[in-house]
């Protein structure tokens, strides 16, 4: 166990996406556990920060903007007026790479933990300053990247993403609670603020605290996730007709995204209550946790509505649920594969129940192949096969209840 001294200030490195740094809650906990009078600060992709304010464990947040650094050329497209090197692109995002690290350093951390991986985290890890820098062991990347970490380790990555960013502080140590009720919880916090936006909404669609509401998302950022529109539109009618549900649908405001989600509506028969793209992910939440039951792919307000503590059933395609499935907030052991502890999810594929989450997906043995959809098409296969009738089966477990034949108006 590594011996770390004057722990006062650390910084928390996850640039990745809304998901993945959701999923950093725990290890967050674990630092503070072990480190309890330490400021912690956690750096993340712009569009990322919402999962984490609110958290009383987190000091404050940085937040990357990667359409600085990322060149996307707009205009004419002719040579010698807009190329890859562009010298006004270039010098911008010098400019902001020294304000950025200067943040950082400014800050004086002492300890540095980099969860993603990747050249940049490295780099903001090194540059940071601080006498302890952690991070993964890794293959890939620059020439002399290992010697960016004063600790560095090889971790299981065929487990869940929670238990991978905790096996990589328990190398030094760092450790949950013992004492806690949920040592291994994600946290996800809802403001009062969006609490009553949701119960303004529920009044005003006349929705009583008996009545049941389900939150289907249909849609990823990745298409190669998604399932088929009339597919999705189909369950949304079931859902509506079978157990009389108001079913309220979210979307992102990425324009493809809302596109689907526009076409699923026109689809369906009866309309959802819809929130597609103007709605934050803390309002996503209020509506996750108020819901008896949460039904999408795998996605960002999957693992939301997993974490406020609603049923979740996800379809997966070609994700592996032992590392990415709707994650269980009473789970307390931390298995380890091959030596007897039981993992959150135990196979690599197929219908699996962790908890109260279940997921749906194809036992071939190609998956999890971890493609964009098969042979380069961006649709997956394995998705397509999955059938409207082998969801319902499964949503009418956590529905449950007598159906209902009439269920009045549900046209918003």
């Amino acid at each position: 166990m590594a011996e770390f001294k004057d722990i006062r200030k650390i910084l928390v490195i996850k640039l990745r996406h809304i998901g993945d740094v959701l999923l950093t809650t725990p290890a967050i906990r674990a630092l503070k556990n072990t480190f309890p009078h330490a400021c912690i600060t956690a750096l993340v992709n712009l569009g990322t920060e919402d999962v984490l304010t609110g958290n009383p464990l987190i000091h404050e947040i940085f937040t990357l903007d990667r359409s600085v650094l990322n060149y996307r050329g707009q205009g004419s497209g002719v040579r010698g007026q807009e190329n890859l090197y562009s010298k006004r692109f270039f010098l911008n995002r010098i400019r902001y790479e020294l304000s950025f690290v200067k943040k950082i350093r400014e800050r004086h951390f002492d300890m540095a933990v980099d969860l993603t991986g990747g050249d940049r985290p490295a780099l903001y890890s090194f540059l940071s300053g601080a006498r302890y820098r952690i991070g993964y062991e890794q293959a890939e990347g620059f020439a002399g990247k290992r010697f960016l970490y004063t600790h560095r380790f090889n971790i299981d990555r065929d487990r869940h993403t929670v238990l991978q960013n905790l096996e990589l502080l328990s190398k030094t140590g760092i450790q949950p609670s013992a004492e806690s009720q949920r040592p291994l919880a994600v946290d996800f916090y809802i403001s009062k603020h969006d609490e009553d936006w949701l119960n303004n909404v529920l009044m005003q669609r006349g929705i009583k605290e008996k009545d049941i509401i389900v939150h289907i998302h249909p849609t990823s950022r990745w298409f190669f996730k998604c399932w088929k529109d009339e597919y999705m539109a189909d369950v949304i009618d079931r859902v509506q007709k079978k157990y009389g549900a108001n079913v309220f649908m979210t979307c992102s405001p990425d324009e493809r995204e809302m596109d689907k989600a526009n076409r699923i509506i026109e689809l369906a028969k009866n309309k959802p209550i819809a929130f597609i793209g103007d709605i934050t992910l803390k309002k996503l939440g209020a509506i996750s946790k108020r819901a008896k039951l949460f039904f999408g792919v795998d996605s960002a307000p999957m693992h939301i509505a997993a974490v406020v503590g609603t049923p979740v059933v996800a379809l997966f395609g070609p994700s592996g649920a032992f590392q990415w499935g709707p994650w269980d907030n009473s789970y307390r052991g931390q298995g380890a594969r091959g030596k007897g502890q039981e993992e959150p999810y135990q196979e690599r594929n197929g219908v699996q129940t962790f908890g109260r989450h279940t997921v749906i997906q194809r036992d071939w043995e190609c998956i999890p192949c971890g493609k964009d959809g098969c042979d380069g098409s961006k649709i997956s296969d394995c998705l397509e096969d999955i059938g409207v009738d082998e969801v319902m089966a499964v949503v009418g477990k956590y529905l449950g209840g007598p159906p209902i034949e009439s269920f009045g108006d549900r046209s918003y």
